[in-house]
């Protein structure tokens, strides 16, 4: 919040308001403090001791390679044949479910060394012949490896650590060998589990989530994205169920290993890719599958069974092709690979991941039923499923060179993600949600001194904790949101043509950013287009400086002027910039227009301009206000989004001053025309609009007008409510549930939560599940939110994957607000160990 904000009349606000994003901030911050605090408290050791012989001692700081987090540069992987072995019972000797594995990976010496560093987390090592942790052995016959001196695991940078007696010979190629045991573990990284309930039975499935660090939990590897090399995968699981990996299956076979009747699974190996790539995954879902171009690729939607037969991933199916022909031809190169498989996970912790070949989901995010899921439900699984797709190409095909330049894989896939959806779905007019969901909201981000540059310097990015901070929406809606205007100002025409041709330049391989700065200035040049500056001196000073530029000008003397735009504008910003926080700033044609005229994208970005420039104390807060006297004219989605987004600063705010009673006052009256609008368009809510933005527009009217009191609208979500708890049959439609469900919650008590809550414990559908969670936290009984906060604590009442954002939307209501954070700071201990990663990232993020 802006610090110093005011409006026209003097109101005093006593003690601090803690917003819900504030509160995800501090807890984020305060875990990647305490996971670097405590990592030398958190080693694994191997199975046989953690090492063999003694390690040298070195002071401490030390500079030894092994204590640094980047591997040196001697040793460059070619493939890697990896075994696993995930047990889906519960380990009777250890408590603990487990699998086990055997990896060798065969790599090339780059430089002469006598030191070998491959990751490695929470795996336990068996003793090999050698009394060692691993087997070295020369690929050439005619030479011999040197042997192992010494052996050891170093925790804190995640290294398995062989010295050697002799030194490995430039440009010779070695193999080195494992066998190790890991906990196939509920905490939704590396190799993990995921449980659920099918027809009273709990069900385990074995599955991965390597996404930036992890692969190195599954099986020991050169886990940095430019270490691209090829995996022979192979999966022993148990009859019945299904092997899934990257490639497609090659063979199976039955098999005994230790006394065990079971069954391996060995499929063909990948394309060179990188680490964080790779999935493999046991269980016994069902699939729907088809095949496009002429039955060459075979697209597969998994999930439970009981999903598959409910037809909830029909949807997925029919949309997936389009979209791949889309990008096929927005990138003018094929789908490199022989299948898409796409399968959806009853826990998992971002939206997706775009793991090639085998793309992993939330169910929420690739399952869509219409009897239970709204249009919103609908559209984010069409734009997750092209964000994805859009990686298959821009990310997993040519990969950053390093994690500093994430924002570009995740920042392009949040552009491009809006035109898959729109060839999706023509009729909804996608593309312009961009403007709500990326770039307004990372506006609110980038504003503040705390903000940082899109592309970091790949020193400064090092740690774990580090590259996992780079998840944010920085990284995916500012890049999205720059990735559009240089597309704009280039031509779409160029900017693909430039695109084009920087992935067949580095297909298979790795890049940095300025790589594709290149590809795009040559298809400037191709195209003639006069710009006053290189596209890299352009995107520079976008991309290696953090916040962006209010731009002034004086329509009196024709001077344009521009200044480092921030919501507080006392705050004391501290990181230097190259560029002195001036911007290259490309200005095409200003046109003025009567409001009414305005377009419906421009509408919503004047509020949204004004409502920011206001809070920066640079127009007054009345004139900000102003903006909003037309909405009870205004009819169209984007602009009343607008308004209420930013409106929900205000009732943050004021909500517990003098100013609450007349601003509702004020804004219900505001609402009412559109709540009648939308009531005389569906005869008394018995029918659904036709247009997409209509249907969204009609969740606004009704939010706003219950939210406002408006008795009607109270009445209304009571009724259907009430109606659904006494007759069991629920027709509220769902594009009305999650606000009909918060608003009756939040008018009623005890007898309304509990009933919610047993409907949320009983339903076995993703996204009625969600709807239900997210409503719980509307009410406005104190007691209740506290029980609820302790419910996140508890995975069989709120799954591990949700914990965070059901504290997030307690912390959302006003109520909620100073419960949340004594939740939070009470049960650190517990979050800080079990939550870990999982505050750090939003479901956005995929």
């Amino acid at each position: 919040m802006g610090k110093g904000f005011y409006i026209g009349k003097a109101v005093g606000i006593v003690g601090i308001i803690l917003c819900a994003g504030a509160l995800a901030t501090i807890i984020a911050l305060s875990v990647v403090y305490s996971q670097e605090k405590t990592k030398s408290n958190n080693q694994v050791s191997p199975t046989a001791g953690g090492t063999t012989a003694n390690p040298p001692v070195t002071p401490s700081p030390s500079n030894e390679p092994w204590d640094k987090y980047r591997l040196p540069k001697t040793l460059v992987p070619d493939h890697y044949n990896v075994t696993l072995w995930p047990r889906l019972t519960l380990n009777t000797t250890t408590g603990l479910y487990i699998f086990t594995g055997e990896s060798s990976v065969e790599f090339k010496c780059a430089e002469e060394t006598d030191l070998i560093l491959i990751h490695s987390n929470k795996l336990n090592y068996t003793k090999l012949e050698n009394d060692h942790l691993a087997r070295l052995t020369s690929v050439n016959s005619g030479d011999k490896a040197p042997s192992i001196k010494y052996s050891w695991l170093q925790g804190v940078t995640q290294y398995l650590v062989l010295q050697l007696n002799g030194k490995l010979v430039k440009d010779h190629r070695y193999h080195l060998d494992t066998e190790f045991t890991g906990e196939l573990a509920d905490d939704l990284g590396g190799f993990y589990r995921s449980e659920y309930q099918e027809d009273g039975i709990t069900k385990v499935v074995a599955t991965t989530q390597m996404q930036p660090t992890d692969a190195r939990k599954a099986f020991p590897c050169f886990d940095e994205p430019a270490m691209k090399a090829i995996f022979y995968i192979t999966l022993i699981h148990n009859h019945g169920t299904v092997a899934l990996s990257n490639g497609e299956v090659k063979g199976k076979f039955n098999v005994t290993i230790e006394g065990h009747n079971v069954q391996k699974t060995t499929f063909e190996p990948t394309e060179k890719m990188s680490t964080y790539l790779l999935a493999f995954i046991v269980s016994d879902f069902a699939f729907i599958n088809n095949t496009i171009d002429g039955k060459f690729l075979k697209i597969r939607i998994f999930a439970k069974k009981s999903a598959i037969a409910a037809g909830q991933g029909e949807y997925a199916l029919n949309k997936t092709g389009p979209i791949l022909k889309f990008f096929e031809r927005y990138y003018n190169s094929r789908y490199p690979l022989p299948k898409s498989d796409q399968i959806a996970l009853p826990d998992f912790n971002a939206g997706a991941m775009e793991n090639w070949g085998l793309i992993t989901y939330r169910e929420t995010a690739l399952l869509y039923d219409e009897k239970f899921s709204s249009n919103s439900n609908k559209q984010r699984i069409a734009t997750i499923i092209a964000h994805e797709l859009a990686h298959m190409w821009f990310g997993n095909l040519v990969t950053v060179k390093w994690w500093n330049d994430l924002w570009l894989n995740e920042g392009f896939a949040s552009y491009v993600e809006y035109l898959g959806a729109h060839e999706a779905e023509p009729d909804w007019n996608v593309k312009d949600l961009i403007v709500l969901s990326d770039v307004h909201r990372v506006f609110a981000v980038d504003a503040l001194a705390s903000s940082h540059p899109l592309s970091s310097r790949e020193e400064d990015i090092q740690k774990p904790a580090q590259i996992s901070e780079l998840f944010d929406a920085i990284s995916y809606s500012k890049g999205a949101s720059v990735l559009r205007m240089l597309s704009d100002f280039l031509t779409e025409e160029a900017f693909t043509e430039g695109l084009q041709t920087y992935l067949k330049r580095f297909a298979f391989g790795n890049a940095v950013y300025t790589d594709l700065w290149d590809h795009l200035q040559m298809a400037v040049i191709a195209h003639g287009i006069n710009l006053p500056d290189t596209v890299k001196n352009i995107m520079n000073t976008w991309v290696l400086q953090m916040g962006f530029p209010v731009v002034t000008i004086n329509t009196t003397t024709g001077v344009v002027s521009q200044e480092h735009f921030l919501l507080d504008p006392d705050s004391e910003v501290t990181a230097v910039s190259p560029f002195k926080y001036v911007h290259l700033v490309l200005l095409t044609r200003i046109m003025l227009f009567f409001f009414k005229l305005i377009p419906v994208i421009n509408r919503a970005q004047l509020v949204d301009d004004a409502f920011n420039l206001a809070r920066a104390k640079i127009i007054p807060t009345e004139l900000a206000l102003d903006t909003t006297k037309y909405l009870n004219q205004e009819r169209d989605y984007m602009p009343w989004e607008s308004a209420l987004s930013n409106l929900d600063f205000f009732y943050l705010m004021f909500d517990r001053s003098e100013v609450y009673g007349p601003m509702q006052n004020y804004l219900r009256n505001q609402v009412t025309p559109l709540f009648d609008y939308y009531k005389n368009m569906t005869d008394d809510w018995s029918k659904v609009p036709d247009g997409h933005m209509d249907q969204y527009n009609q969740v606004n009217a009704i939010s706003m007008a219950c939210r406002t009191d408006l008795e009607e609208c109270l009445l209304l979500s009571k009724t259907w409510f009430n109606q659904w708890r006494t007759t069991s049959e629920n027709k509220i439609h769902p594009n009305l549930r999650s606000t009909v469900y918060c608003n009756a919650i939040a008018a009623g008590g005890a007898q309304e939560w509990e009933f919610a809550w047993t409907e949320f414990q009983n339903t076995t559908i993703a996204i009625e599940a969600d709807k239900l969670r997210f409503s719980l936290a509307c009410t406005k009984q104190p007691w209740l939110l506290n029980r609820y906060l302790e419910y996140t604590l508890i995975p069989g009442m709120i799954r591990k994957q949700d914990a965070t954002s059901t504290i997030v939307y307690i912390a959302n209501n006003v109520v909620g607000q100073s419960l949340a954070w004594d939740f939070v700071r009470a049960r650190w201990s517990y979050i800080f160990t079990d939550f870990t990663f999982r505050f750090l990232i939003s479901d956005r993020f995929y």
